[in-house]
């Protein structure tokens, strides 16, 4: 993959700030935080039988949807080198797309279009490329899972300005397509005494 990026936020991810994230967010206990959390975002869905994930890292998300949804075909987008070796061998190396989400290319649609902690640090002018992605690569459903915040706004990440993001992701992209319903929305808390995951407000969408 070439790095003729369009954003800072690409290079950002794409370097060594990306790589050093995979040590950060893996392992069983992660795992069994993912397995709850799709148990619960997809409880008012029909089962998907296929999926793309946009910004999958080394796949934590997919070894859970793998676990609850036996032989779900998957596809993964993952702008991360090192990320993308790793997500290889969860989902098969013809599935894992390295590149940037603007440049990435699938023309099948899915049951399933995921993105879940990935918007907030995508670049704000750039937001509508991706909620089209997501909008044309999916066939039922889509999960927006991000920091919700009810106007934009931007916040320190790690040291760093302008590579955090919050706003009101899900709300957009209903605006923007107004044939997509909100069928179910809930909040994990990293507090939380079982299933800790970051402070993420996800929301289910059916076309």
């Amino acid at each position: 993959m070439g790095n003729n990026f369009k954003t800072p936020q690409e290079s950002f991810w794409a370097g060594e700030f990306g790589e050093d994230y995979i040590d950060r967010n893996k392992g069983d206990l992660l795992l069994a935080a993912n397995l709850n959390f799709f148990n619960n975002a997809l409880k008012m869905a029909v089962k998907p039988n296929s999926m793309v994930e946009f910004g999958a890292n080394i796949g934590m998300n997919l070894k859970a949807m793998k676990l609850l949804f036996p032989g779900i075909q998957i596809k993964a987008i993952e702008i991360n080198e090192k990320a993308h070796a790793q997500l290889s061998q969860v989902i098969g190396f013809d599935n894992a797309i390295n590149s940037s989400i603007f440049d990435a290319e699938i023309s099948e649609k899915v049951d399933l279009a995921l993105i879940k902690g990935v918007l907030i640090h995508i670049n704000p002018d750039m937001l509508n490329t991706v909620y089209q992605k997501l909008y044309d690569v999916s066939s039922k459903y889509i999960i927006v899972a991000e920091y919700y915040n009810p106007a934009p706004v931007s916040i320190p990440y790690r040291g760093h300005e302008d590579r955090l993001f919050k706003r009101d992701f899900a709300g957009e992209i209903m605006d923007k397509f107004p044939d997509l319903e909100l069928i179910d929305y809930g909040f994990t808390y990293r507090r939380d005494n079982n299933y800790p995951q970051d402070d993420i407000t996800w929301f289910l969408l059916k076309k």
